[in-house]
């Protein structure tokens, strides 16, 4: 009987666990130092210091205690951990965080303004788009995301653009009705705006 070898993909930790071997093998006594960099979290800048194997998921998650986004996989396969970056999705676990040096972050935390929820939040609140929650934020996130995308144009290529976000409870139809029922109020509002 034949057995198939499988290679899991490179993690962002995985760095860190050969930059250690290197540094042993040298003599070194510890790890090379922590790098500057500055990010934009939520609207309030800060500026960091990060060892360069950290991914952005822990920092988020570890230093600055932004415990929305959540660490599902750790291997990007999930979407538990999507954030924003300059506006566009990415799976956090796997973004070194020092790539992003410079960038605009929105984590769940940052998607409320002024003690109103964004129109995705509330959809998924009126749409009852979730169950245990877990997913829920990186599903947020996501949706925001592909909304600003503009690429879906119906509830097929909604459900489609959110497949990289894994819901265990199987709440897949009450989160499309959230993100179309978003999606065809944004289109409205725009065809409205269009009118003379």
């Amino acid at each position: 009987m034949h057995t198939a070898t499988r290679t899991r993909a490179p993690r962002a930790h995985d760095a860190q666990d050969s930059q250690n071997e290197a540094h042993r093998q040298n003599g070194a006594a510890s790890p090379p130092d922590a790098v500057p960099i500055e990010l934009t979290i939520n609207g309030a800048r800060h500026a960091l210091r990060v060892e360069p194997w950290t991914s952005l998921l822990d920092l988020l998650r570890e230093q600055l205690q932004l415990t929305g986004t959540k660490k599902g996989c750790d291997h990007g396969q999930c979407g538990a951990c999507t954030v924003l970056v300059n506006g566009v999705r990415i799976n956090a676990c796997l973004a070194l965080a020092a790539a992003h040096d410079g960038a605009d972050v929105t984590t769940v935390e940052g998607l409320a303004q002024d003690g109103a929820l964004h129109p995705v939040q509330q959809a998924f609140v009126d749409h009852d788009a979730f169950q245990c929650g877990y997913c829920t934020p990186g599903q947020i996130c996501s949706a925001v995301g592909l909304l600003a995308e503009g690429h879906a144009h119906c509830r097929d290529e909604v459900r489609e653009q959110m497949s990289g976000n894994l819901c265990r409870c199987g709440a897949y139809v009450n989160i499309t009705n959230a993100v179309e029922a978003v999606r065809r109020a944004q289109r409205l509002a725009a065809s409205e705006g269009d009118e003379p």
